[in-house]
């Protein structure tokens, strides 16, 4: 199936199943896998005039070329269909096991070192607006309000988590809103691929990350999110400081802090938080055909990041890797093919943000000495509250692909970033039979019990 035209490219969740899937089919994600390899040569020259632009210019080449995957007409959207085409991509053959629900990029690597997919509960639509302040939560709620009831009129098996974070998301949402849904059942495109995939007795994992934010409930099935995970603290977001104020001040705005709705309930958080509603459907099938139901739960999304690397770690020591190589990837800037090939260690990093530094310095410092460390950032095109910059980056290891003078704002690096770490890291193994699911029960919550109280 052709790519829904209202699927984000730079969506967690889209790009995300399509590293796993051409890696399970023993390929690699050159360019995000939104482009054919052989426009390389060609994007890398556009890459580069982009880079070479006054600020200004460059922040509008990033919200423009966003914009273009804004939908304008919610009635088209179609979430069933954007299931099919996410399970279009894996290969057709018999799995023991499919992982379901919350997006991580750990859990990406650790679906491709046991040879399963992972099929996302949430995805993003942007949706296509203008005339709305960025830093006016209130005034992107109320635009909102008729959108959001034509798409959960069209796509009743989804809850619709609508995001507005004015500090990383700064340029894309000066011309779109956020929706991101939640599916509460599985619906017919991945009830069919469980029941063409999964071998007879096999497992289906259920991603539980129970990461939960403040919301303004305007629905039985909508919420509205302020804010999102990465570099201002919650407090910052809904009383400001200031780290907010110097924000502002940098954009132009003559306000001192946001003043977002006030919430009045608790959600699982909008990009990465699992809604449970989904796991009492996939038990239902799971009864229904004899399946094995496993939850791997933790409470935030990089959780996962120190537990998978060193997984890792003991696998390439079995399999004979003598170099200990950590390749530190950020958001959707990630490669599980090349990871497994060059007998690297992935460590998975949410976002550019100080948080982010922070997790990757603490595992150089426990688990060190590596040989190398090589450094892959996503660059979102603004200076927003908590940015890493590029010196800290590289006080950790070696920038891989990225222009560090042109860091926030070096869009050549969705380009580069394959290709420099093919260079950087030369070694090459073979990748060998996938683990035996045995070894993946220490990563399972034995009680299959969600805990509701883990918040941001």
């Amino acid at each position: 199936m052709r790519k829904p035209p209202y699927v984000a490219s730079f969506d967690s969740a889209t790009a995300m199943t399509q590293a796993l899937a051409r890696c399970l089919a023993g390929r690699d994600f050159p360019m995000l896998g939104v482009l054919p390899a052989w426009m390389a040569p060609v994007m890398k020259l556009v890459a580069a005039a982009v880079n070479a632009l006054p600020k200004r210019p460059q922040e509008w080449v990033y919200r423009f070329s966003g914009a273009r995957e804004a939908l304008p007409r919610l009635r088209e959207a179609s979430t069933d269909r954007i299931a099919q085409w996410l399970v279009d991509f894996y290969p057709r053959r018999k799995y023991p096991a499919v992982m379901i629900g919350s997006s991580d990029g750990a859990l990406v690597h650790l679906a491709a070192l046991f040879g399963i997919p992972w099929l996302p509960q949430t995805c993003l639509v942007p949706v296509r607006r203008t005339g709305v302040d960025p830093d006016d939560a209130q005034a992107d709620l109320e635009w909102a309000r008729e959108p959001a009831r034509i798409f959960l009129e069209a796509n009743p098996d989804v809850q619709l988590h609508q995001l507005c974070d004015p500090s990383q998301d700064r340029l894309m949402i000066q011309h779109m809103s956020y929706f991101r849904f939640k599916r509460l059942r599985l619906g017919r495109a991945y009830e069919r691929f469980l029941q063409d995939s999964l071998e007879p007795g096999g497992t289906v994992f259920i991603v539980d990350c129970r990461l939960r934010w403040p919301v303004t409930r305007l629905g039985e099935r909508y919420v509205f999110q302020f804010g999102a995970v990465g570099g201002p603290t919650l407090h910052e977001y809904f009383h400001g400081g200031e780290r907010v104020a110097a924000h502002l001040a940098r954009h132009g705005s003559s306000r001192r802090r946001w003043t977002p709705p006030a919430p009045n309930a608790q959600a699982p958080e909008a990009e990465w938080g699992f809604e449970p509603a989904l796991a009492a459907d996939v038990r239902r099938l799971a009864a229904k055909h004899g399946w094995h139901v496993r939850t791997i739960s933790y409470d935030a999304p990089e959780d996962l990041s120190p537990r998978v690397a060193d997984l890792y770690s003991r696998w390439n020591a079995r399999r004979g890797v003598k170099e200990r190589r950590l390749l530190a990837e950020s958001f959707i800037v990630m490669e599980p093919y090349w990871t497994m090939r060059t007998g690297a260690i992935p460590f998975w990093m949410v976002f550019n943000m100080e948080p982010s530094a922070r997790a990757l310095e603490r595992y150089l410092r426990e688990r060190g000495p590596f040989d190398e460390v090589g450094i892959m950032l996503f660059s979102h095109g603004v200076d927003s509250v908590g940015l890493a910059r590029a010196e800290r980056w590289q006080r950790l290891g070696q920038l891989i692909g990225v222009d560090a003078h042109a860091y926030p704002r070096d869009f050549g690096v969705f380009v580069r970033y394959h290709y420099a770490l093919r260079e950087r890291f030369a070694s090459r193994y073979p990748l060998g039979a996938p683990l035996p699911l045995s070894e993946l029960e220490p990563f399972c919550d034995a009680a299959q019990a969600r805990s509701p109280t883990a918040r941001v």
